[in-house]
């Protein structure tokens, strides 16, 4: 399987999970382990340094990357002001841009986030920007230096599935940098199916926060990213308008028996 690199680090995972919406932090472990994801986001708001106990970062293994995102911020100003006080706190360099002023349907302001990203990725940030699934603000992205764009799929938080799958085909098919499906994704099968439209990776995290077990809808989302990434190498069968039988439709058993 090709190996996924964002910000020139070789990813073996191809999910990314988010840490909203848990019952318990406490189980936040359990689910990255179930997963195998590599690389968690986590709303720089929900940390809370000063406190001793129950800290969010302290349920995130070691080993992941964390994806520090600017939940909250309303135009770029501000979430360059987060991304700034996430790598003073120690969160690394890494980025999710999130702009959102729209407060019924939580869209992002692509405009706003091509501006932030520009900000930021010339003060060494990666930069891995959510987006509305649009080819020419995709392209704004990469010029602005962004390392990934990430198109919503419905949504965020809604759990509808890919609603949005001819406009991120589109920039899957014109873009040079990963594509990360973001948002929307509710059921491992719309993971697998982002991953054989041709996705880079995908990010999950109110369909496993808030599913009964969310350590087994982990591994679901897990194994279901590799056969979806399985399924766009080995490239899918055609599609045909007609019937095709699977096996030839002269040589039956009884030709040639009373002959």
């Amino acid at each position: 399987m090709n190996q996924l690199v964002i910000g020139g680090k070789t990813l073996q995972s191809r999910l990314l999970i988010g840490t909203g919406k848990f019952p318990d932090k406490k189980i936040v472990p359990e689910v990255v382990e179930a997963s195998g994801t590599q690389v968690v986001t986590m709303a720089l708001r929900r940390v809370d340094l000063d406190s001793k106990e129950d800290n969010l970062l302290d349920y995130i293994p070691k080993h992941c990357t964390l994806l520090p995102n600017t939940s909250g911020a309303r135009n770029a100003d501000e979430a360059v002001r987060i991304a700034r006080l996430a790598r003073t706190m120690g969160c690394g360099n890494w980025v999710k841009i999130e702009v959102i002023s729209d407060n019924k349907y939580l869209l992002p302001d692509n405009m706003e986030t091509v501006r932030a990203t520009e900000i930021l990725a010339k003060e060494g940030f990666v930069v891995l920007p959510y987006m509305n699934p649009d080819l020419m603000s995709a392209k704004r992205l990469v010029d602005a230096g962004a390392a990934t764009v990430m198109p919503l799929g419905a949504p965020i938080g809604t759990n509808r599935g890919i609603r949005t799958k001819e406009l991120i085909q589109i920039i899957i098919e014109e873009i040079d940098i990963p594509v990360v499906v973001d948002a929307g994704i509710g059921r491992p099968s719309e993971a697998a199916e982002a991953m054989e439209m041709g996705a880079d990776a995908v990010l999950v995290n109110t369909a496993i926060a808030t599913a009964n077990s969310p350590v087994h809808m982990g591994k679901a989302f897990h194994l279901a990213v590799q056969a979806g990434r399985l399924a766009y190498e080995a490239q899918l069968g055609r599609q045909s308008t007609y019937g095709n039988a699977s096996s030839p439709l002269t040589g039956f058993l009884y030709e040639g028996v009373n002959s």
